[in-house]
Parts: C-alpha cells; sequence; structure tokens
C-alpha cells in the first residue's frame, strides 16, 4: 500500500456528490494542493453536466434518455473516481480538459 497523497482526501470527497464538491473546494483553500484542484474539477464538471442533461431532457420531454444519461454519468464517474484512487491525473476522455479550462475560477 502506497502512502497517502496530498490533497487525495479533498479529491475524493470532491467525486461524492456536487454538494461534495463545493466542501472539497473550501477543502483546498489552505494549503492549496494541485491533485485535489485538478480532481475537483474533474469531478464539478461530471456533477455539472449531469444536472444540466438532466435538466434538458425534463424540459424537452425526452425522458426515455434518461437511462443512458445515468449511465454515461455512472461511467464516468467510475473512471475518475478510480484515477483519484490510482494517485493519477488523468483527464477525463473528450471533455477532461475543457474542464480544466472551463473551472479555472476553482483554485
Amino acid at each position: 500500500m502506497s502512502k497517502s497523497q496530498p490533497g487525495k482526501t479533498a479529491a475524493i470527497v470532491s467525486y461524492l456528490t456536487i454538494v461534495g464538491c463545493l466542501i472539497a473546494i473550501t477543502m483546498n483553500i489552505e494549503p492549496k494542493n494541485t491533485f485535489a484542484r485538478f480532481h475537483i474539477r474533474q469531478a464539478f464538471g461530471i456533477h455539472v453536466l449531469f444536472h444540466a442533461l438532466a435538466i434538458l431532457l425534463t424540459y424537452t420531454g425526452m425522458a426515455s434518455l434518461s437511462i443512458p444519461i445515468y449511465i454515461f454519468y455512472l461511467i464516468i464517474w467510475v473512471y475518475g473516481f478510480l484515477q483519484v484512487l490510482n494517485g493519477t491525473r488523468k483527464p477525463l476522455p473528450v471533455l477532461g480538459k475543457y474542464f480544466q479550462q472551463w473551472f479555472t475560477f476553482i483554485s
């Protein structure tokens, strides 16, 4: 078993829920940790994307697509969470690099 990486706890918390992201942001205020910041941005992007798609599907009447959206959410969530557990900073496929650019307010 490897030693605990600094910022890993905040990174794990960020993947739990959107509220977990907000808690992780406050956990990472001082001292700032780049590993935690990277994963907080990835998790925040995952959660915001999921909620945006859920709202879009609700208002367009396309609720039948909710199961594929949940499956997509689960897959990218597991991918990101495993990156934290492995101690790596690999962005999510396709959207991960954009999450890092769009959410620069998370520092």
